[in-house]
């Protein structure tokens, strides 16, 4: 049997070609163009010893995630023969009851999961900017003190499939958490968005919310609530209290940092210096690259649109979709420590 019930779920089509052989259409949430990042998970339970076998063919894209076999607490890569093309991938599962998806799955309720978490170290409730089209909440936490004049803004999966950028934020906001539980912000405060996009990841998007919209190309627009209920905290903001860096979390082919090329001032260029310049090699297993340029002039990014608004650096964190998982985690643990010394450089 296979099920398509639990958020995450990919609305595959699935054809039986066999007592122990199946076919899925995977296709896209909207009609292409689309970016091609072709996401499918399933649950399966198969009695006996033999394998199942299942083939995924893609409607709108090609494979690009391997896939994951995850049972309780346990996962694992699962082999997988790709056709010349790139448009069908065929694997064989072991009898028994597991879920299979392009990537680990990380659900709107593990997030909540993790905010609560946060929340009970910090003793700070995690509160909600608005709601999405299908009415799920869009989550945040506020990290230190909330008169602190400067405000680091940490944004995470508009992009439903791109979980190792998941992985690295929530390593990134443990570190911060533990900063900040011994009391070492100082006159620094984060708001923290781990999941912008909670009804494209329930539902197994490849790219889009629920209205069918990229929302990092709607910076700007505002067309969707998800941006909107953004930009609106942001506008209430105290006098005080104004925004001194972006970080928006992704994930790709290999593991980069999109930051601001010519326009950026002296201050920015400092700041890039002293955070992460000269440390692409720093980090065991997780080397990664500096693109100092616009990816997507005109199109409405977080990154565009926060430098543009607030004249702040604001970066695109993008981790390799098959980046070493423990790497990924230590990585972005030691770049959380060094932020607040590289911020000091942004004051002169």
């Amino acid at each position: 049997m296979l099920a398509f019930d639990f958020d995450g779920a990919s609305p595959a089509r699935c054809a039986v070609m066999g007592e122990r052989a199946f076919t899925l259409l995977i296709t896209p949430e909207h009609a292409p163009p689309i970016n091609p990042s072709s996401w499918y998970a399933f649950r399966y339970e198969a009695d006996g010893t033999a394998p199942v076998s299942v083939t995924l063919r893609y409607l709108g894209g090609a494979h690009r995630y391997a896939p994951k076999w995850q049972s309780g607490d346990a996962t694992r890569d699962l082999p997988v023969t790709v056709s010349a093309d790139g448009t069908a991938a065929s694997m064989d599962l072991p009898a028994g009851e597991a879920i299979v998806a392009a990537q680990e799955l990380i659900t709107p309720a593990d997030t909540s999961a993790d905010l609560l978490r946060w929340s009970k170290m910090l003793g700070t409730p995690p509160f909600t900017l608005g709601s999405s089209l299908d009415g799920r909440a869009i989550e945040a936490i506020r990290i230190g003190r909330t008169d602190a004049p400067r405000l680091v803004i940490l944004l995470g999966r508009q992009h439903p499939p791109e979980v190792t950028g998941a992985m690295a934020m929530q390593a990134f906001v443990e570190t911060l958490v533990g900063t900040a539980a011994r009391g070492g912000l100082g006159d620094v405060q984060f708001l923290v968005v781990p999941m912008l996009n909670p009804d494209g990841t329930a539902r197994g998007h490849w790219r889009a919310n629920r209205g069918a919209v990229d929302l990092n190309r709607d910076w700007g627009d505002f067309s969707q609530p998800e941006t909107r209920s953004v930009k609106v905290w942001l506008d209430a903001l105290p006098a005080g209290v104004r925004p001194a860096l972006m970080v928006d979390f992704h994930s790709t082919g290999r593991n980069l940092f999109y930051v601001q090329g010519d326009e950026a001032s002296p201050a920015q260029q400092r700041f890039l210096t002293a955070w992460l310049g000269g440390r692409e090699q720093a980090f065991a297993g997780y080397p990664f690259t500096i693109e100092p340029r616009n990816a997507n002039p005109g199109s409405g990014t977080a990154k565009n649109w926060f430098h543009a608004r607030y004249a702040i650096p604001a970066y695109t964190y993008e981790v390799a979709d098959t980046a070493d998982r423990s790497a990924t985690r230590a990585a972005a643990s030691d770049l959380a420590e060094g932020l607040l010394g590289a911020l000091a450089t942004l004051e002169h």
